[in-house]
């Protein structure tokens, strides 16, 4: 069990690449270095804290070679993270349709189990590797070194790192990302940010999906943009709908300027 956040470990992470609509998927088992460490007996509160820290450690080494290795080949890695049912999928599935044509997109795309989400972004047009964390409540940077070798993005390229449904775990591990996507759903409640302040204070842009819903939820539009830029002063908060299309020219806008450049 890893003693940073509870998960099960000792799954070895599966990779799943998906090129297109009805293409035969292909295996790979990665066995994860950064999850692989020695699991102590004892339970002392500095015992568990110590090896927490070198596992983050161990995965902020690694989250560092994959931050060169893109930088080197001029591609922006993106870490989308939300809860589970916020529209993560719907979102990226909506902008590799509409921005591919122009950009080559790819997803590496983090769930415990199934291909259904991969499926859905490769039919939008993104060659897609899908982990299978199995019990596993995040992707680590060991696991998206894994999938880049697997998904092999062309150089200046653009590559959604969709993390594990989870608003707590994911938020603890670099992946070598340029930016931090986090996405919540109006339906959700606006308290969110005070809730899992550790998510939301690390984010680059907040995106508020499901905006077409708020006359059917109470949810403080300016109370959840106020408590979230109380954690992350000067954070972007942009109001989207993925399924109607409000709020998408924003939102592609800021990957625009994300994306640019080195």
């Amino acid at each position: 069990m890893c003693e940073t956040c509870g998960c099960d470990g000792e799954d070895a992470a599966r990779l799943t690449t998906l090129t297109a609509p009805g293409d035969a998927p292909g295996h790979v088992h990665v066995h994860d270095p950064v999850h692989g460490h020695g699991h102590g007996h004892g339970h002392e509160d500095g015992h568990v804290v110590t090896l927490g820290q070198r596992v983050l450690a161990r995965n902020d080494d690694l989250a560092g070679r994959n931050r060169a290795w893109l930088a080197e080949r001029g591609i922006a890695a993106l870490n989308v993270m939300s809860s589970p049912g916020s529209g993560k999928t719907t979102l990226l599935a909506r902008t590799v349709a509409d921005l591919s044509p122009d950009r080559p997109i790819s997803v590496i795309e983090g769930d415990q189990e199934t291909l259904l989400d991969a499926r859905r972004l490769a039919a939008a047009g993104a060659r897609t590797v899908q982990v299978n964390t199995g019990a596993g409540c995040h992707l680590d940077a060991a696991m998206v070194a894994g999938a880049l070798a697997a998904l092999a993005p062309p150089d200046g390229s653009t590559v959604f790192v969709e993390n594990v449904g989870n608003l707590v775990c994911p938020a603890l591990f670099d992946l070598g990302e340029r930016a931090r996507v986090v996405l919540m759903s109006v339906t959700e409640g606006d308290d969110k940010p005070l809730k899992y302040p550790h998510m939301f204070r690390g984010a680059d842009v907040l995106l508020l999906n499901k905006t077409d819903l708020l006359p059917y939820v109470d949810f403080d539009m300016d109370a959840c943009r106020d408590a979230a830029r109380r954690l992350c002063p000067g954070l972007c908060v942009l109001p989207v709908s993925a399924t109607r299309g409000d709020g998408l020219d924003a939102w592609y806008d800021w990957l625009d300027e994300a994306t640019a450049g080195p």
